[in-house]
């Protein structure tokens, strides 16, 4: 499903009352839509959503410093 008002990409994952559970197809955190803000997603935006999921920032790993000599400087 498309949730029209973010143009976000989400797996119906239930109900609460009137309101649809949505889930980023890759994981993450739900969120609720009304079923008048959502539509059903083409096989193509699925796959465009998580090739972006896929590429979102990943918290970094410390860079490893180079071995530097102590007389590098003469």
């Amino acid at each position: 499903m498309i949730d029209i008002r973010w143009g976000k990409v989400g797996e119906v994952m239930g109900h609460e009352g009137p309101r649809l559970q949505l889930r980023p197809p890759l994981g993450g955190r739900e969120w609720e839509a009304a079923p008048a803000v959502v539509r059903p997603a083409s096989d193509a935006e699925v796959l465009s959503a998580k090739a972006r999921d896929d590429r979102s920032p990943r918290p970094a790993a410390r860079p490893i410093s180079p071995v530097v000599p102590l007389n590098w400087y003469e």
